[in-house]
């Protein structure tokens, strides 16, 4: 056999090879990137825990989907102040405007003199938003003012959430961006082997974590309390694992500050006198309306711990060491507080929160159950077409290669599944189906052109039936992939996965499959002639 002219047979069985290392060879365990969210069910990714390295999702393997979409209001093109200070001031003018947190706010600049700006609670309307920024100095038409937030705020939510369900130990599942024909953004959240409740325990706080100093000021009037943030969730560096209670201390999160934000905290507590007078000084529990010198920890605006400091870390803070060390720990009332303290630190804070549309539960049992079926679906498929092409040649060595071929290339995907990390669902088997129907029906197309047209005397003769033949199935092919494109493109569910994989098995046949073929049945021909 001239290896030059058969090349394509010696590309297929190295794709072979290849396939089965990937799908075989363990590699610690498959984890696939979500990316951008082309396909929602990449978001969740479970190992089968046997043979293969093959991943499934939902629908195979069980879990959670909850469809949501975020909430918010944003204005493009306003115009904006120059300065730090200025802008500042203009984002809490904004807040005081719309009645609402701070937090709610947020303000991106775009070009030197303009930027968005979005509000994230559902009771801002286009309208409000509008009165709001005139009453700032601002004038914002109505059309420059859409409900929905950025691009921005829908990529930092993906990953926040990602990053949330993976850091309280739910491994495998994730958050993927959807778009609907109509331009409406959705967040869909995929996790494993978990219940709606937990899943949503989960994404629907927002987790944004502040450290408020209350203090007493001597006025003219007498002693007034006056409250600053003096930490917030940008300003933590590092993140230790929540601690239970023990030895007299509440639960609580050691933290570690950037140094920055350290020395700024230092400077805040001696100024405000908690390093003088209010060492250990905190009586909020008691004394809520003469609560001295207190630390509140706040998390989504609700007050979960308040403390003092102590006289240790007082001292560091006084004589410098604190700079080096920027240390400490943020105490709870209670453990599952710290581990959702913890949380929020590590995983960093939602922009907004998600209006759930949908939910969607899949017992793992029943999940499980599927599996075998699908096999079974496959292989009934397999040996179906095997009985009409040996039916219609009634030759082994026609129909032998033929079968092998379409094998390969459903091998080869399935290779290529493990190796991506896609995680497969009801409908990627059914393309994985739908590869074997159409794979055939052109090694068929490619038997028929080059068989009934009688004796193959050379092998100028076989190449150009083949080449007849290769047209046809390109043609095919190429139809093929210009009717599944739009649904691999658009954010349709089940539909998506189905075409993305009917494309890839397409492309390898034309590619690969189908013109080793070829070269097997030009080699049988010609050297039995």
């Amino acid at each position: 056999m001239d290896l030059r002219e058969n090349w394509r047979i010696g590309v297929l069985i190295v794709l072979v090879v290849l396939s089965g290392v990937a799908l075989f060879i363990p590699t610690g365990g498959a984890s696939a990137d979500t990316g951008n969210g082309t396909d929602a069910a990449n978001a969740t990714n479970v190992s089968d825990g046997g043979l293969t390295n093959l991943q499934y999702g939902l629908e195979l393997s069980g879990g959670t989907r909850i469809r949501g979409q975020p909430i918010g209001v944003t204005a493009e093109e306003v115009s904006l102040p120059s300065e730090t200070q200025e802008l500042s001031a203009f984002q809490a003018t904004l807040a005081d405007e719309l009645g609402t947190d701070l937090i709610n706010i947020s303000v991106r600049r775009t070009t030197q003199s303009a930027g968005t700006v979005e509000v994230f609670t559902e009771t801002v309307n286009e309208t409000d938003l509008q009165a709001a920024l005139s009453a700032t100095g601002r004038d914002v038409s109505l059309d420059q003012i859409r409900e929905g937030v950025t691009e921005e705020t829908l990529q930092t939510t993906q990953s926040v959430i990602t990053n949330r369900v993976n850091a309280v130990g739910i491994s495998g599942g994730g958050a993927s961006i959807v778009r609907s024909a109509t331009g409406q953004d959705f967040v869909v959240v995929e996790v494993p082997n978990r219940e709606i409740s937990e899943v949503e325990n989960v994404i629907t706080d927002r987790g944004t974590v502040r450290i408020v100093a209350r203090y007493p000021v001597e006025t003219a009037n007498g002693t007034e309390y006056r409250n600053t943030t003096v930490l917030e969730q940008d300003d933590f560096a590092g993140i230790s694992p929540a601690q239970p209670s023990g030895e007299g201390n509440p639960p609580r999160v050691p933290v570690s500050l950037r140094p920055a934000a350290a020395q700024s905290f230092a400077q805040d507590m001696q100024e405000f006198g908690f390093t003088d007078q209010g060492v250990q000084n905190c009586r909020a529990e008691v004394n809520p309306d003469n609560p001295g010198w207190c630390l509140y920890t706040i998390d989504d605006g609700e007050v979960i711990y308040s403390a003092g400091i102590s006289s240790g870390l007082a001292g560091d803070m006084v004589s410098g060491t604190f700079a080096n060390s920027r240390s400490f720990v943020l105490e709870t009332r209670s453990f599952e507080q710290a581990q959702a303290v913890q949380v929020s630190l590590e995983s960093g804070a939602l922009p907004t929160t998600l209006d759930v549309q949908s939910t969607y539960y899949l017992n793992p049992s029943l999940a499980q159950s599927f599996k075998p079926l699908a096999l079974l679906t496959g292989l009934a498929a397999w040996i179906i077409v095997s009985t009409v092409v040996f039916y219609r040649y009634r030759e082994i060595r026609i129909a032998i290669p033929m079968l092998l071929t379409a094998g390969a290339e459903v091998f080869i995907l399935l290779g290529f599944a493990a190796t991506v990390g896609l995680a497969l669902d009801l409908s990627h088997i059914a393309g994985l189906i739908a590869v074997i129907g159409t794979g055939v029906d052109d090694l068929i197309i490619i038997a028929d052109e080059i068989l009934q047209q009688g004796k193959v005397a050379t092998g100028r003769v076989f190449q150009n039936r083949f080449r007849k033949a290769f047209w046809v199935i390109g043609a095919a092919a190429a139809t093929t992939i210009i009717a599944m494109s739009p649904l691999a493109v658009l954010s349709l569910g089940d539909l998506q996965g189905f075409a993305i994989v009917t494309i890839v098995g397409v492309l390898i046949g034309v590619l690969i499959t189908r013109p080793a073929y070829g070269d097997v049945l030009r080699n049988l021909l010609i050297s039995e002639d």
